[in-house]
């Protein structure tokens, strides 16, 4: 348990560290319905523990405020009443300070219960507590990029350089023979419940890009007219992408000389032609692939090649893939696109109570990612993790892996 217990301080601190370079009033505000204020985060990932330990196993639990319990639901039917998402950037109370004061009284009786009542049960909920507070890391990066985007003054959220990207070599295909293998999870060390159960698959020979898509190589798909050609793109694409009347990525811009620049985590940044792609939605990730004579790859080929590659760990923004060779860039720059809708496994069975809507009830209408991304906590990628998003979602760090 002493071991757990320095994960989840580290965890813990981490979170607020992210949270650090911000003002109050950027931790209120919320720029989307589908973002989160940095401040409901804070608060949220405390209610999680408040709600799913404390208030299960602490004697004589009491709730830090008894309103915490709605304004910091997520989406847990199962726990009661929820604050409206798209209005979660309306709570100007609790305060920034009464939320630190919230986690440091949530922090301090967890200490307790695991020093007075170390359990299995207790282990598993901690650690399915601090995978749930990785998760919200990544959302914070994606969340506040968003936000600061949506600023005249372009700030950044860490003003220090991004160095130019290395050249990158050509892309290469990497074949793969294919045959039943088994997709998954495979049961060592901490899983969702999406990735299980694990169960035998049969993929047909197929090749992977040696790299991810680079700005430089999608630049030359919209110069060539892709976001305005109807034959590249899934229908509802189409409309979608001229409803919107979209040009090009979501953080790509143009100067008043006409060159093409990118918001970043940095502020905002001359193209760069060298580093992936990102921010792209599945209808641009598809057409892209369309244009380019290749298409996206299934969930279980990126998987099957997936467990043949190195694990990396990003930083603020994709990193190029320079001029190395065999499979590059499968975790650590962006989640990639996979053509698989995101569906239930053989066998799946959601977890009793609150905690079986962790995952299951969300498996409609959305599509897979594999890998990980830059803004990715280190130790939380693995080649069975499944996320997911909806086909028009782009602002999460989610690029381009081709596949024939």
């Amino acid at each position: 348990m002493e071991r757990l217990l320095a994960r989840y301080a580290a965890v813990r601190k981490h979170t607020l560290a992210l949270a650090e370079p911000l003002s109050d009033e950027d931790c209120g505000a919320q720029s989307m319905p589908d973002a989160s204020p940095i401040k409901w985060h804070l608060a949220h990932t405390t209610w999680f523990f408040e709600t799913f330990i404390l208030e299960r196993m602490e004697r004589d639990f009491a709730p830090f405020h008894p309103a915490f319990r709605i304004l910091f639901n997520s989406y847990y039917n199962g726990i009661g009443e929820k604050h409206p998402r798209a209005q979660r950037g309306l709570l100007t109370r609790p305060a920034m300070a009464q939320v630190r004061a919230y986690r440091a009284d949530v922090d301090a009786r967890i200490a307790r219960l695991i020093d007075s009542a170390p359990s299995a049960e207790l282990d598993m909920l901690l650690t399915l507590g601090l995978q749930h507070e990785q998760q919200h890391q990544e959302l914070m990066l994606t969340d506040v990029k968003h936000l600061l985007a949506q600023s005249l003054l372009r700030p950044a959220y860490m003003d220090i350089p991004l160095p130019a990207a290395a050249p990158v070599a050509p892309l290469a295909w990497i074949a793969f023979d294919g045959g039943l293998t088994e997709i998954g999870h495979n049961g060592g060390g901490f899983s969702f419940d999406n990735e299980l159960p694990r169960h035998k698959q049969y993929v047909a020979p197929f090749a992977l890009a040696s790299r991810l898509v680079t700005n430089g190589e999608y630049l030359d798909f919209i110069n060539a007219g892709g976001y305005f050609n109807a034959a590249l793109w899934l229908a509802e694409g189409w409309d979608w992408a001229r409803t919107q009347n979209l040009k090009a990525p979501i953080y790509w811009f143009q100067d008043e000389q006409g060159a093409w620049q990118e918001f970043t985590l940095h502020g905002p940044q001359p193209l760069d032609l060298n580093r992936p792609v990102t921010h792209i939605s599945l209808f641009e990730a598809d057409a892209y692939a369309h244009w380019a004579g290749a298409r996206l790859p299934t969930e279980f080929e990126w998987e099957y090649a997936g467990t043949l590659a190195p694990l990396e760990t990003g930083s603020l923004h994709p990193s190029g893939a320079g001029a190395g060779a065999g499979l590059q860039q499968m975790f650590g720059h962006c989640w990639q696109w996979t053509s698989s809708s995101y569906a239930a496994y053989p066998g799946f069975a959601a977890a009793e109570g609150a905690l079986g809507e962790y995952n299951g009830k969300f498996m409609l209408n959305q599509y897979v990612l594999r890998g990980s991304s830059s803004a990715t906590p280190e130790g939380h990628a693995r080649a069975s993790y499944r996320n997911f998003f909806p086909a028009g979602a782009r602002w999460q760090f989610s690029g381009i892996r081709l596949a024939r």
